[in-house]
């Protein structure tokens, strides 16, 4: 927009308040009423919706439906609601006719109640699908805990070491693996690690994590069953997608 009044010789304001006012269609809009708390696109929808919360400006929460087969383009979206109150949210998106939410056949949320709750209410049809990026996040957050509090151990264990090197009137010296860490910063330094796959490890990632599994097994468990899961949803066949899980 400055570059457009730059070239036209005006200032940048004046050709955002004329396109507000004279080319937008804005105080003309049919939405303009209650755009601050909603905005509904009933033309938008789709058989495969996504239900989802998003941050935008200054943190505030809006609650986005969009259509999946529109593919992030013109026609995604079929409604905007502020905030993530169920409440407001299904107010909102009731105005959509029903009719045309009844033929909702798939929606794909997290796994906040909230979101479960609009729409089993919203689209009475549609089967509920748990976004995979939750469920993996969720998957991963588990691995780390495990990883954290074997940190939180080792420093007290250090703290203690310390603190009896101090009442010695010895020199405290940490015990230091093959690779330079001390236990403490190997489960620091770990953190990255166990979010990748074993083959996209560095060189010095592979020799950390084997200390970190020799050093603590049940990390290694975990890390294990972190990718057994992840390779679920590799499978394009349901069949076998159900047969890794079981």
């Amino acid at each position: 927009m400055s570059n457009i009044a730059s070239y036209y010789g005006i200032y940048p304001r004046t050709l955002q308040r004329h396109y507000k006012k004279q080319i937008s269609g804005f105080d003309s809009w049919n939405q303009k009423p209650h755009c601050e708390d909603y905005l509904i696109y009933p033309k938008n929808i789709g058989e495969y919706l996504s239900l989802d919360e998003v941050s935008l400006s200054k943190g505030e929460l809006y609650t986005y439906l969009t259509n999946k087969n529109a593919r992030s383009k013109q026609g995604t979206l079929v409604a905007c609601v502020k905030g993530i109150k169920s409440d407001d949210i299904i107010t909102a998106i009731e105005r959509i006719p029903l009719e045309q939410r009844k033929q909702v056949k798939e929606v794909t949320l997290d796994m906040a109640n909230n979101m479960n709750l609009t729409a089993k209410i919203c689209f009475p049809n549609a089967k509920i699908v748990t976004d995979r990026f939750h469920v993996v996040k969720l998957v991963t957050e588990a691995l780390q805990h495990v990883r954290v509090q074997h940190r939180w151990k080792a420093i007290e264990d250090e703290n203690k070491a310390i603190e009896a090197a101090k009442k010695a009137r010895k020199k405290h010296k940490p015990i230091v693996l093959s690779n330079g860490d001390t236990k403490k910063q190997l489960l620091a330094r770990s953190r990255y690690i166990l979010a990748k796959k074993t083959n996209d490890w560095t060189p010095n990632q592979k020799q950390r994590a084997e200390l970190l599994c020799n050093l603590y097994p049940n990390i290694q468990q975990a890390y294990k069953h972190t990718l057994e899961f992840r390779s679920i949803y590799q499978e394009k066949c349901k069949v076998k997608a159900k047969q890794r899980e079981e």
